[in-house]
């Protein structure tokens, strides 16, 4: 039997991440200060790499990864075409339109050239056209509460878990696009070819998923 790939994300979610897969009796030697990407189990039929968050739906929609554990904002930003069974119950945020306070309760479809600065172009654009609303997105990878301050766009699209940051930097939430959580994804492929390996998988998951007050 060909070797199982389960694809991790590097950051906020990866220690949960090992936490669910050590509940189920994996070692998962991944973390921890480990420089190592690529574990695997003694047992020889499964192998845990470990990945930008980024990237996991890349590798398993190609198939490098039979399945992985990703935000559900990634998933949906990347657009790629995997097989999502299962929410996994933890690194719970809100993917939100943020802005200054003082533009709380505006109507934005009144405005016109608004620049929009975030990393989730796809849902950004989706979300502000589902409202009637023609924007401009400025992608930015990292210190998106800046871009308000400075000038560089009207507001920002980003994921938040308590707004603390956006608070520091004098922001508000304005509207909440969606809720997200982490999410396993399965290759199409693998699902079918290797469904009762998959589905045995899934299911002890989905007995460990964690249960938060």
């Amino acid at each position: 039997m060909a070797i199982m790939t389960i694809a991790l994300p590097k950051g906020r979610l990866l220690e949960p991440s090992v936490n669910l897969f050590r509940g189920l009796g994996y070692r998962c030697a991944l973390g921890e200060g480990s420089r190592r990407l690529i574990g695997e189990e003694p047992t020889g039929d499964t192998r845990f790499i470990l990945a930008k968050a980024e990237d996991i739906p890349v590798y398993v929609e190609y198939g490098a990864a039979d399945m992985g554990i990703a935000g559900q904002d990634i998933v949906r930003e990347s657009g790629r075409d995997v097989y999502e069974p299962l929410a996994l119950g933890f690194g719970h945020c809100r993917l939100v339109v943020a802005g200054p306070a003082g533009l709380k309760g505006r109507d934005f479809r009144l405005a016109s050239g608004l620049r929009i600065a975030t990393k989730y172009q796809r849902l950004a654009r989706d979300y502000f056209l589902s409202q009637g609303i023609s924007v401009e997105i400025v992608r930015l990878y990292g210190s998106i509460e800046l871009a308000p301050k400075v000038g560089l766009a009207d507001l920002l699209v980003d994921v938040v878990e308590t707004g603390r940051t956006l608070r520091e930097n004098g922001l508000v939430v304005l509207q909440e696009i969606m809720p997200c959580q982490a999410a396993l994804i399965v290759n199409r492929a693998s699902h079918k070819l290797r469904l009762a390996q998959v589905s045995q998988l899934v299911a002890a998951i989905r007995r460990n998923i964690p249960v938060e007050g």
